[in-house]
């Protein structure tokens, strides 16, 4: 899950009221050469735009959908390194059960008794 999922912040209940602030982080986000406003505006304004503008919701999604693909190893967050396969199971040489979690104890689950 992307750590952007885990942030909720409330947005007017108004449609127009959602609509009139996308809009303004967006124009906001254009003029991001100024001190206070930036280029993160963008991005933000078109995510709120996408809640009401279905147009604006499948430009989001496919975005998104291209940045899961594409995006370099290093920029994904929380992602594991791929190691080389060993022949041996994760659970090799942790102490676990050759059965896996949970199998060890019950009759039969390895083949003896």
């Amino acid at each position: 899950m992307s750590p952007l999922r885990k942030v909720r912040k409330r947005l007017p209940a108004s449609r127009v009221a959602r609509i009139a602030i996308g809009v303004l982080l967006v124009i906001g986000g254009l003029l991001g050469f100024l001190p206070v406003l930036g280029f993160w505006m963008i991005p933000l304004g078109a995510m709120v735009l996408s809640i009401d503008l279905p147009a604006v919701r499948r430009l989001r999604r496919r975005v998104e959908v291209w940045w899961g693909r594409e995006r370099p190893a290093w920029l994904r967050l929380g992602a594991r390194r791929q190691s080389a396969p060993s022949g041996r199971g994760s659970d090799a040489g942790k102490g676990a059960p050759a059965g896996g979690p949970g199998r060890a104890g019950r009759p039969g689950a390895d083949g003896r008794r």
